[in-house]
């Protein structure tokens, strides 16, 4: 049977070799012993068990399910640039929707509460911080608007209705795959509002009130024109607030606005056409070639590229039945859907085209590529550039003289020493490194903070900033350096990125709306999306210095574009590379994978352990066995300290049955709040490409009551079934940026091709003190180690940070 691997451009299959093992299911080895040339079933041969997949079995996804016919596309992975977008891949049949891993994620019913809905409560995090995002996206949009020189360019329903509400609810609930043609998982609407209430210095942010959605004479007027066309009437709701007060209208002179309803395809937003403009519907309508090329890109963003190749999606457009694809780009270009954009070509792109009438004939014949993509992430990329230009040109606030940061540099020692040196004199560093490197970024902090600046530190999820802000208590301890009177403690001043822009952490905004600090360390770098990365760098004053530190061999994020790799590529800025390696055998393994090597290690005290399975059943049986008995008694780890990792969320060995068969074990119950128990060991995901684990504490009119590392998080009854996933067993993509004592990754056989590098490498990089590998997948481990890199993604920042590059 086929799994569901998650959808990460980086995902890619590997498992270590598979040794025989005792009983209890533990036995030191390195996952050497599968590597190439390793024999008999203890390395991974034949004996190992579990068959690869079957390439034309359907794969719900980590990050988006993909359809029938086509193998999954790694997650937040990337596809590839422009010809990496297949566009003659197989698509999902109809009623297939996307499991998104970062995004909603299904549960399947909705919390049972005992009273109705609870009027409007304080708006919670996650709603504040999509609200603050909009507001900042809309700065950002005005600001590009003020410049001159334009870019080029129902339950009782069957048949039809039936399949197209199943398919939407499946996208909303991330049971199943949106788009197949870039396979990956389909991003909530975002919703406009006002930006949040800013003070110079505020404690806590003002609370929001709920805005107002559709009327309901808007959502009684949609209802009825989905009717008549057949569809879902209970998708009425999200049509008006998509669409707006006049979405009746709208869909009746434009069918195929259906499509910008999260989970509708064009085969189902054919069919509601057909019902309503009958003999007037025709494959040529030029509106339908314009929702289609919108659909097209927007895929494409969901898959991790922020713009495509022309020809990928004239090829796509073709595929979908538009008997005039140039048409329906022009079209779509001509009504401000789309933007265009020509390039220089790979090797060229370091040196920008010339401007109209300038240049010599040679370079007029310069050859370029011709992009097309969505102005949202457009804006965004071109507002990102602007921003670290300016941070690259202009000179840092002098705080602290050259003496006093040589001073501090000089205490330091080896890659430490030059982060601090780099940082002195400069707006904007890059610093890699894997777990041990944190170190650096520590003592970075507590430098800069002995010289006065202000200082924050940001990560992409709650453990990692737990662990961080534990991390710079210590460093802060050992390097003496006491704080002044109006400062926070030492191990304060560390948020996540999300709550951060939000202004639900950090030191708040100041009079200009930037955010009031000096310093700002951004952890986990690669996570960061193109919006989220333009968002920061728009946020932050004049003068201030930008540290974005990572692992670049993790998982890419799970949003459009490849932020980190694209700056680093670029080389515009100073980049320190680390020199602590990670300690012991478990840093020795996934140091070596990071290079492509599958080496088996000493594990004396049974770091890694390999546990051969022959089939899904044994798989499930023997990771239920080491959660529940065999890692508490002979690592010490216990079972809520250990987290068990798959490459996707359905088929046999996916997290659904896992969290089913860890739950019966660990926390029986019959689910009585929409699926959940108190108790319950969940995954919160408040927005696409977010994922906090915590764990359920009650129910009530308000909805599902959670605690999330240290946080109440009140999830509306309505939302459960989206947002909730029940989190004994996650993705890799769920799991970055975030480390438990104990980690258990499954590796079922027909779950191979959705391995790679990146996936090996961030799964097994998330275990602190013991690894333990279910093997079913035999060779094909060291091949995805060696074999498959991450996945290309297409994307324009490194054209528009070309110029910068003569001026560093």
């Amino acid at each position: 049977m086929s799994t569901e691997p998650e959808t990460t451009e980086d995902a890619e299959p590997g498992t270590p070799g598979a040794e025989s093992t005792p009983a209890d299911g533990l036995r030191a080895g390195g996952p050497g012993a599968g590597g190439p040339g390793a024999g008999g079933p203890g390395a991974g041969g034949p004996g190992a068990g579990g068959g690869e997949a079957d390439a034309g079995r359907a794969a719900d996804t980590e990050g988006g399910d993909t359809g029938t016919g086509e193998a999954a596309d790694t997650g937040s992975g990337d596809a590839g640039t422009g010809q990496g977008a297949d566009a003659g891949s197989a698509e999902a049949g109809t009623g297939q929707a996307a499991d998104a891993e970062g995004g909603d994620t299904g549960t399947g019913e909705a919390a049972d509460t005992d009273s109705g809905d609870a009027g409007t409560p304080q708006v919670s995090a996650a709603e504040a911080e999509l609200r603050a995002q909009q507001a900042e996206r809309e700065r950002i949009e005005q600001r590009k608007a003020e410049k001159k020189a334009p870019i080029a360019s129902g339950t009782k329903l069957s048949g039809k209705a039936a399949d197209l509400l199943a398919a939407v609810r499946a996208v909303e609930s991330g049971e199943k795959p949106a788009a197949t043609v870039f396979e990956m998982p389909p991003s909530s609407p975002r919703r406009s509002a006002p930006e949040p209430e800013r003070g110079p210095r505020p404690v806590a942010p003002e609370p929001l009130s709920a805005p107002a959605g559709p009327s309901p004479e808007a959502v009684e007027a949609v209802r009825r024109v989905l009717g008549e066309g057949g569809a879902p009437e209970v998708l009425a709701q999200q049509a008006a607030a998509v669409l707006g007060e006049d979405a009746d209208e709208q869909l009746r002179a434009d069918p195929w606005q259906l499509l910008r309803i999260a989970g509708v395809r064009p085969e189902q937003a054919d069919g509601f056409a057909r019902a309503l403009l009958g003999a007037e519907c025709g494959p040529d309508d030029e509106r339908r070639g314009r929702a289609v090329t919108g659909w097209l890109l927007e895929q494409a963003a969901l898959a991790g590229h922020t713009v495509l190749e022309m020809p990928a999606l004239l090829a796509a457009l073709a595929q979908r039945g538009v008997p005039e694809p140039d048409s329906a780009v022009q079209d779509a270009i001509a009504e401000g859907e789309a933007l265009v954009f020509q390039d220089a070509l790979e090797g060229e792109a370091g040196v920008p085209a010339p401007a109209d009438g300038e240049g010599t004939e040679e370079d007029e014949e310069r050859p370029v590529r011709v992009l097309v993509g969505l102005e949202r992430y457009a804006m965004a990329e071109e507002s990102l550039a602007d921003g670290l230009a300016r941070l690259v040109n202009s000179a840092p606030k002098q705080d602290g003289s050259a003496e006093e940061w040589e001073r501090a540099a000089s205490s330091a020692q080896g890659s430490t020493a030059e982060l601090i040196r780099a940082v002195a004199g400069q707006g904007l560093v890059l610093h890699t490194g894997g777990e041990a490197s944190l170190a650096e970024p520590a003592a970075l902090l507590t430098a800069a903070r002995s010289l006065g600046l202000r200082v924050w530190a940001a990560t992409h999820g709650p453990i990692g900033r737990n662990r961080f802000a534990a991390l710079l208590r210590r460093s802060g301890q050992a390097a003496d350096a006491p704080a002044r009177a109006d400062e926070a403690p030492v191990d304060s001043p560390v948020a996540t990125v999300s709550r951060l822009l939000a202004g639900l952490e950090g030191p708040g905004r100041d009079t200009d709306g930037a955010l009031d600090l000096d310093l700002l360390v951004v952890l986990d770098a690669p996570q960061l999306d193109v919006e989220t990365a333009a968002l920061l760098t728009e946020s932050l004053p004049d003068g201030a210095r930008l540290v974005l530190a990572g692992d670049p061999a993790v998982l890419w994020s799970a949003g459009p574009g490849r932020v980190f790799a694209d700056l680093l590529a670029a080389r515009i800025c100073p980049q320190v590379a680390s020199r602590r390696p990670d300690p012991g055998p478990l840093g020795e393994l996934v140091s070596g994978i990071g290079i492509g090597e599958l080496n088996q290690v000493e594990a004396p005290g049974k770091e890694v352990v390999i546990v051969p399975v022959r089939d899904a059943g044994e798989a499930v049986h023997r990771t239920v066995q080491l959660v529940v008995d065999s890692v508490p008694r002979a690592i010490g780890v216990p079972a809520e300290e250990t987290q068990v990792i798959t490459p996707g969320h359905g088929g046999a060995v996916g997290t659904r049955a896992l969290n089913a068969a860890l739950k019966v074990r660990l926390n029986p119950g019959p689910g009585r709040f929409g699926g959940f128990d108190p108790g319950d060991r969940i995954v919160y995901s408040p927005a696409p490409g977010r994922a906090l684990p915590g764990r359920v504490v009650t129910a009530d009119a308000e909805g599902l009551h959670l605690s999330c590392e240290g946080e109440t998080v009140v999830v509306p009854r309505e939302r459960v079934e989206q947002s909730v996933r029940h989190g004994w067993a996650l993705t890799a993509h769920q799991a970055v940026g975030s480390r438990w004592p104990a980690v258990v990754v499954v590796l079922p056989g027909d779950a191979a091709q959705a391995l790679s590098r990146p996936w090996v490498y961030t799964a097994f990089g998330r275990a602190d003190r013991h690894l333990s590998v279910v093997h079913g997948v035999e060779q094909a481990l060291a091949r995805a180690v060696a074999e498959v890199p991450a996945k290309p993604r297409t994307t324009r920042l490194p054209v528009l940070l070309a110029p910068q590059i003569s001026g560093t």
